[in-house]
């Protein structure tokens, strides 16, 4: 079983996520009542949807994983599992994800510092990560 088959069982398992076609139109996704939450596109990338404040919040720790893939003006992180930490950083990220979209502001919706300015920002580009990222191997992202 690949790490994105066991993190989708266990998460497929949680109360507040059910399974449905990927928005994106590549793999299976995850989804909260109000939103998609994780795609997951091969058996070890897997796109997740956190909101903009929540990005930002964790930035600098999601910068410093090498399993995390960051698109700037992106909700979306890409996640690569590789082994089981990956996938229990996922578990950790996605409950991060589903607190972040159920108590989301409306000045969340687009990119941009809190406030009356966030609302007139450009909106983030629709949909996750997928066409837009190349997840390379650790090994090979290493020796770049």
């Amino acid at each position: 079983m690949t790490p994105a088959q066991r993190a989708f069982e266990r998460l497929q398992a949680w109360p507040d996520l059910s399974p449905g076609p990927a928005s994106c139109g590549t793999g299976r996704a995850l989804c909260s009542v109000r939103d998609e939450i994780v795609h997951f596109h091969s058996d070890r990338d897997v796109d997740l949807h956190l909101t903009h404040r929540a990005i930002q919040r964790f930035q600098y720790d999601l910068g410093a994983s090498t399993a995390i893939r960051l698109v700037p003006g992106s909700r979306w992180v890409t996640v690569h599992l590789d082994c089981d930490a990956d996938v229990d950083l996922l578990l950790s990220l996605v409950s991060i994800a589903l607190k972040a979209h159920q108590s989301r502001p409306p000045a969340d919706l687009a990119p941009g510092p809190p406030g009356p300015t966030a609302l007139s920002a450009p909106p983030a580009p629709p949909g996750c990560n997928f066409h837009r990222v190349t997840v390379l191997p650790r090994a090979a992202a290493g020796e770049a």
